[in-house]
């Protein structure tokens, strides 16, 4: 079989798409990638239905450990009600592949949003992996503040502590910083960091 050069840069072309969707990055200061998506509710959710209000997007896997433990300290489910409360949105994103065992149909995950008390907006169902590699989301946690603008103002780690113990209210956490400089007009200070935690589970 002859192999074409249109063929070959088709399947080369292919490839590189499939590895700029897997380590693409949101692009600080620049209109967020809209997305649609449903909630483990069924309820469609759309970014351009919110602009006008800011948006947090977390990368989230509770068998992780370091993501577990901003949960069970409740660390993660007090910031979660506390920036909500200031009008903003909260989307959990669970981009497991549904042969990864980290998984979760929508019956288990409303178990374990009740079983955690969660205080976010919703639980987004990202199983085809389409909104985390949209952002480059790489562990759990791993963060996205997009302003009401529709634009990027943070990406990476929810703290400076990456551990996987302890409480996280004793570290500084970026995300509560992103928001409360952008409710109050002024420019974000840290705009980018690494994020921590395990791999996401595409």
């Amino acid at each position: 079989m002859t192999v074409t050069m249109k063929t070959i840069t088709l399947i080369l072309s292919t490839l590189t798409l499939g590895a700029t969707l897997v380590f693409a990055q949101a692009d600080i200061g620049k209109p967020a990638p809209d997305f649609t998506a449903r909630d483990i509710e069924g309820k469609t959710h759309k970014l351009a239905d919110y602009k006008g209000k800011i948006v947090v997007l977390e990368s989230y896997n509770l068998d992780c450990p370091f993501c577990a433990n901003h949960f069970k300290t409740g660390a993660m489910q007090a910031l979660q009600a506390e920036i909500t409360a200031k009008g903003a949105v909260w989307l959990v994103v669970n981009s497991s592949n549904p042969k990864s065992g980290s998984y979760r149909n929508p019956a288990a995950a409303k178990k374990e949003w009740a079983a955690q008390k969660m205080k976010a907006t919703a639980w987004i169902e990202d199983s085809d992996g389409k909104v985390g590699k949209a952002y480059g989301l790489k562990t759990t946690p791993h963060m996205v503040v997009i302003g009401k603008d529709g634009n990027v103002a943070y990406v990476g780690a929810i703290d400076d502590k990456a551990v996987s113990e302890g409480d996280p209210r004793t570290a500084r956490n970026y995300v509560r910083e992103a928001v409360n400089a952008l409710l109050a007009g002024k420019a974000v200070e840290v705009t980018r960091t690494k994020s921590y935690g395990c791999g996401v589970k595409y």
